[in-house]
């Protein structure tokens, strides 16, 4: 088990972490989203200590990670961390890369390990490329093989899909949370892309100037939102009042009616594939709403909150 306990930490005077408490089980995947700045990063680098914690202490399987007060070369041995920097080694091969770390002793099984990771990130294609001539993108699905070729008991991930395009992040997603399932590594990942979170995150703690203001799985946080902080980390919401009510609602959840008291005039839309996001005004705020099809400027149409 992963704990943390009244864990605080700053960089001057300002405290980045504050009295941070939780704990997650061998296996777990937790993510932490919250805006850039609020100590994502920092929480993650005290995990695996890299600094010394002003106030508090953090345990795995009872052992006190500790930080570099304590050891000549910071990082606990059981534990990978990827940050958003990917240090690779340029002037080496992607496969080179990858088993770094691995004993040459036995060559056919580190041949056998580095091939099975770069399927894992979908880069076996660039084996015997050198790293310099990689992509952000590539570099970073490289990042994320090397990592795991010690398999770790705890991998902690910043940003881990950042510079990786859309349309390979879905399968790589896929393809490394149930490989990190399936090995049971616990790990921890920051975000702001709460697609990395909604489908594989065990459970998510919301971080807003360095403190936890909010934990839960993704679909209950996603669907109880406690305040719109916490729910615009999950996309595009509104704030409206309808019927004296002041409530936070998602666009797919607005739909157009023939009367209601909610009427907005439509100031643009945008096309999404299979529906229409629209921007409209509703007693001078912005809000948003999916619609089928694109709505002229200056249309006056009716909304409710679906049943």
């Amino acid at each position: 088990m992963l704990q943390l306990k009244k864990v605080s930490f700053s960089y001057l005077q300002k405290p980045t972490v504050k009295n941070i408490s939780f704990s997650t089980e061998k296996g777990k995947i937790v993510a932490i989203i919250g805006e850039s700045g609020c100590g994502k990063s920092t929480l993650l680098k005290l995990i695996y200590g890299l600094y010394d914690l002003n106030e508090g202490q953090i345990f795995w399987n009872e052992k006190e990670v500790l930080g570099p007060k304590y050891h000549l070369i910071p990082g606990m041995e059981y534990m990978k961390y990827l940050a958003q920097d990917f240090d690779l080694m340029p002037f080496i091969t992607v496969a080179e890369n990858v088993g770094k770390y691995l004993s040459n002793i036995y060559k056919d099984k580190k041949d056998q390990r580095v091939a099975e990771l770069l399927e894992i990130v979908e880069m076996s294609e660039f084996a015997t490329i050198k790293a310099q001539f990689l992509s952000g993108g590539q570099m970073q699905r490289v990042a994320l093989a090397r990592v795991l070729a010690l398999e770790p008991e705890v991998l902690l991930l910043d940003e881990p899909f950042s510079h990786i395009d859309n349309f390979r992040k879905n399968s790589l997603r896929r393809k490394l949370f149930a490989y990190l399932k399936q090995k049971k590594i616990t790990t921890i990942i920051a975000t702001h892309d709460s697609t990395d979170v909604l489908s594989f995150a065990d459970e998510v703690l919301v971080m807003k100037n360095g403190k936890i203001i909010e934990k839960g799985s993704a679909n209950y946080l996603y669907e109880n939102p406690k305040d719109k902080y916490v729910a615009s980390l999950f996309g595009d919401v509104n704030e409206i009042e309808i019927d004296g009510k002041s409530q936070l609602v998602y666009p797919h959840q607005l739909e157009i009616v023939e009367k209601s008291t909610v009427e907005v005039e439509v100031l643009q839309s945008f096309f999404r594939g299979n529906h229409f996001l629209v921007e409209a005004v509703f007693q001078n705020t912005i809000l948003y709403f999916e619609s089928h099809s694109s709505l002229e400027k200056g249309a006056k149409v009716f909304l409710q909150i679906k049943r």
